[in-house]
């Protein structure tokens, strides 16, 4: 695996570093011994799919608080997602601050998010594939979240929202 730090402190591109032959390619996607030297967390607490039929379809801006926070390892398996982190760490160098790339089923990129990161991704195709590996199993007392529009990060989403949750909308500006 290839780590490239982003300009957000403890949150990294993960790229496969793939052995092709006749039969195609294998590639190692998580190693615990890795992450570990990248000074990451590899715990594993749950595994989840999210399938998003329609492109527009945003899901964000959630995140849990301490003593939940999660890492987590994200990685599209079908289609495209345009992700978004913003840290919300306020001892962090890097904190308010937002990152945002591509991830899709033919880079295999993932993107590692630390301990109380906000997430969230817009779908860019139809019936985009994503999955999850959290650190923290969910823990609903310790959820939260703001609106994906919320104008003190200036996120610019691009497509127009077509599909997003009544909760999400429901979420509060940030009061960060």
């Amino acid at each position: 695996m290839i780590f490239t730090e982003t300009p957000l402190q403890g949150a990294f591109l993960i790229d496969l570093e793939t052995h092709c032959d006749a039969r195609g390619f294998f590639a190692r996607s998580f190693c615990r011994r890795e992450f570990e030297t990248h000074g990451l967390n590899p715990a594993i607490a749950q595994r989840s799919l999210s399938l998003n039929h329609k492109a527009g379809t945003l899901r964000g801006m959630h995140f849990q608080s301490a003593p939940a926070g999660e890492a987590k390892l994200v990685r599209c398996l079908q289609g495209r997602i345009y992700d978004a982190i913003i840290d919300l760490r306020p001892e962090s160098a890097t904190y308010r601050k937002h990152f945002a790339v591509e991830l899709s089923a033919e880079s295999y990129r993932a993107l590692f998010i630390p301990e109380l990161f906000a997430h969230g991704f817009q779908s860019l195709v139809d019936e985009s594939l994503v999955e999850y590996q959290m650190s923290e199993s969910y823990a609903p007392e310790h959820e939260s979240g703001f609106r994906y529009d919320d104008p003190a990060f200036a996120l610019v989403w691009p497509l127009a929202v077509t599909v997003i949750s009544e909760r999400d909308l429901a979420w509060p500006a940030s009061p960060l």
